[in-house]
């Protein structure tokens, strides 16, 4: 039963994303607007939200559970965003930086490629649908992951074991 409620909750994770991916995607490109529109349209439904269901509490006598102003993340949290956004950053500058010396001719030509690439698919598309079909993908790769039988048959199509041993593969393959 635990794993069930556990499949449930990392399925639940790509699906909200991509919901959330998808009502950007029709804000920003259907409806034209911007993205600022958009957080200003989030937050106004927000306060209106809790503006009533606030209103619905006291007229009931129900104490809110939760002060969200009490919400705060630890330190070691913020810490670990931060340098994962440093080592994001440091990472691409550093690639960048070999590039442009051209001390590396193979990796000069990869970046040339990746860049033209981009720069020809922005001018067929717009930013938004291509970070749109970034998020499915990305949403379509996490479910996969989570899915034990679809990460099973990828692992076996791509001739990976992820670490097993191959009496671990065997005794993996006969409970299917």
């Amino acid at each position: 039963m635990k794993e069930m409620e556990m499949y449930r909750s990392e399925i639940g994770k790509p699906v909200i994303v991509l919901i959330c991916g998808t009502l950007v995607y029709y804000h920003c490109a259907h409806r034209n607007s911007s993205l600022v529109s958009l957080v200003s349209d989030v937050l106004i439904v927000l306060l209106c939200s809790l503006a009533i269901l606030g209103l619905l509490f006291r007229q009931m006598n129900i104490s809110v559970p939760v002060d969200p102003l009490e919400w705060q993340i630890s330190q070691d949290t913020a810490n670990s965003i931060v340098a994962w956004i440093a080592n994001t950053v440091g990472a691409a500058e550093s690639v960048l930086r070999v590039a442009a010396t051209g001390h590396d001719k193979r990796l000069f030509f990869k970046v040339v490629f990746c860049l033209y690439v981009l720069s020809v698919l922005g001018r067929l598309v717009s930013g938004l649908t291509v970070a749109y079909t970034g998020l499915c993908l990305f949403c379509l790769y996490m479910f996969a992951e989570s899915s034990q039988s679809i990460s099973s048959c990828l692992s076996r199509f791509l001739g990976r074991n992820n670490g097993l041993t191959a009496e671990d593969t065997e005794e993996q393959e006969d409970t299917m």
